[in-house]
């Protein structure tokens, strides 16, 4: 059996599978080439894209050969090509056969494991995972310096800033600043107390409030992004008081 290569290329990031796809996530189109076994595979694998990137975002370089591929290997390509992908940066991603390996740089140290595992589980047992991926360092730890893990405060179950937590968005102004024309994303995080649902809302709209706040400071508004976690990632103890404070947190991931 023998299956060349198919390639993802993103500018921000590479991906790689048994067939070749090129893609940037925001800018630059996504470029699909490689060879795979039929019209079927290539039809599916394009669709999966276009609904991830869109349509206009891709560019068919998909090639039709005469190669041998797994069993259900397209149904296992297009499960593989998921939401995920757009969290890694400056990677590539290759399917040789039952062979995966994945490589590239992600927002922080959690995103590594996180990302590692949801691909795992998209994939039977007789396919093979190699997963290298780092964090994105440069940038992303001239915003890391500057938050010193603190935790950007607002008023008891709300999206209100607290004192506390203007004093330390001042701080950070400069060091988004440093980072000038990288993508940031804005996240906000509870600890589990109270209602699962409200307490996602809640995140999402903290976020939000911090976003405003920068973009009053003339941070341009089209680099920030907000996201709500709710209490689905917690850094401690949420047992604990000292663990609750911790989780309820702000993080800004460079794109």
């Amino acid at each position: 059996m023998k299956i060349k290569n198919k390639y993802l290329k993103l500018n921000k990031i590479i991906i790689l599978f048994c067939f070749l796809i090129g893609f940037n996530v925001h800018a630059q189109p996504v470029i699909a080439e490689g060879n795979v076994p039929n019209n079927s595979s290539k039809q599916a694998i394009l669709a999966k894209l276009y609904s991830i990137y869109g349509q206009e975002n891709v560019i068919d370089r998909i090639q039709i050969r005469q190669v041998v591929a797994p069993t259900d290997w397209s149904n296992i390509v297009t499960d593989v090509i998921n939401e995920d992908l757009k969290k890694v940066k400056h990677g590539m991603l290759t399917i040789k056969g039952s062979d995966i390996q994945l490589t590239g740089k992600v927002s922080n140290s959690y995103e590594i494991h996180d990302t590692t595992e949801r691909f795992k589980g998209l994939i039977p047992e007789n396919y093979r995972l190699n997963a290298q991926l780092s964090v994105n360092q440069a940038e992303q730890k001239i915003i890391d310096a500057a938050l010193k893990n603190r935790i950007i405060e607002f008023e008891s179950g709300s999206a209100i800033l607290a004192t506390s937590g203007i004093q330390i968005l001042d701080e950070m102004v400069s060091a988004l600043n440093k980072v000038s024309g990288k993508k940031i994303r804005i996240i906000g995080h509870t600890d589990s107390s109270g209602d699962t649902n409200k307490n996602l809302m809640l995140s999402q709209q903290r976020a939000e409030a911090v976003k405003a706040y920068l973009i009053a400071k003339n941070l341009p508004v089209h680099l920030l992004s907000t996201e709500g976690s709710g209490s689905s990632k917690p850094v401690a103890d949420n047992a604990t008081a000292e663990g609750r404070k911790r989780n309820r947190r702000i993080e800004f991931e460079v794109l």
